[in-house]
């Protein structure tokens, strides 16, 4: 990437930054689907899942965390 082509993104209103960060992220996201899990990244979700499945006392609903992100 050129220099003139990050001063051009940089001039871009906060809106426009935002749009294009999501255009982005989306091509990736696009990319990203079509690729095989790894097993090291296989191991690690069966990992959480086997943390959370242990610690079930620890979970907080959703509904919960929205409530007390909303009073703070």
């Amino acid at each position: 990437m050129e220099t003139s082509d990050l001063q051009a993104i940089f001039a871009l209103s906060p809106a426009e930054r935002i749009e294009l960060a999501e255009d982005l992220w989306d091509s990736v996201a696009l990319e990203a689907a079509g690729q095989p899990i790894k097993a090291h990244e296989i191991v690690e979700i069966e990992k959480r899942l086997a943390e959370h499945a242990s610690n079930l006392q620890d979970v907080v609903p959703w509904s919960k965390v929205k409530a007390n992100l909303q009073i703070a």
